[in-house]
């Protein structure tokens, strides 16, 4: 079970997986995560980004500076983090600029640490959205493609309604239903509760 940290301006989550070999993954970054790691005392080999919104990664530069290599979809680019677009709103929004050191487009696996994670692009909230699947535990990794009773709003720059939801429907309902289902936002779910009862893409 991943240990889960909640921070930043809208409550965003960050998750700590420890690898077969005794390293750790942080999957997303969003602010205060790298002083967490810090008390913890943990540095961890990787950070995984579901996608470059401002409040997953505030934190990447920040956890990359501690030693993490850092994978992403896509590389970074303020176009991807909104920070402009939420200056231009009035938000003080600030991202450290960070370099993605491998990228995961058109890749369907990664292993780290022992770890095997398979990987699934699922546009339409934001262009590099990416999903980390650990079959042998039954953890999803959804970012902001899939929440509890809820999906990823498309209305951002590159999003895409019709495109999230055949993503959804095509790519992370096929896991097993007890899948455990760990968002970008709010509380846990499972893939069976979401195909049933999910009123924007279930059954």
């Amino acid at each position: 079970m991943p240990e889960r940290f909640t921070g930043g301006f809208v409550q965003t989550n960050g998750y700590l997986i420890e690898t077969p070999d005794g390293s750790h993954l942080l999957v997303d970054a969003p602010a205060g995560s790298a002083a967490w790691l810090k008390v913890k005392g943990i540095v961890p080999a990787a950070l995984l980004l579901t996608h470059q919104h401002y409040d997953h990664v505030e934190d990447a530069a920040s956890v990359a500076a501690m030693g993490a290599k850092v994978f992403a979809h896509a590389p970074y680019s303020s176009g991807l983090t909104l920070e402009e677009m939420m200056r231009g709103f009035g938000m003080p929004v600030h991202v450290e600029p960070y370099a993605v050191d491998e990228l995961l487009a058109g890749r369907t696996e990664l292993e780290i640490g022992g770890l095997r994670l398979e990987l699934a692009h699922v546009p339409g909230h934001s262009p590099d959205s990416i999903t980390f699947f650990v079959r042998e535990s039954g953890e999803l990794f959804s970012g902001d493609t899939l929440f509890a009773a809820s999906i990823g709003r498309p209305d951002l720059p590159g999003g895409d309604g019709p495109l999230l939801i055949d993503g959804i429907r095509e790519k992370l309902f096929v896991l097993p239903e007890n899948t455990q289902v760990f968002p970008g936002h709010g509380p846990s779910t499972t893939i069976g509760a979401e195909r049933a009862g999910n009123p924007y893409c279930g059954d």
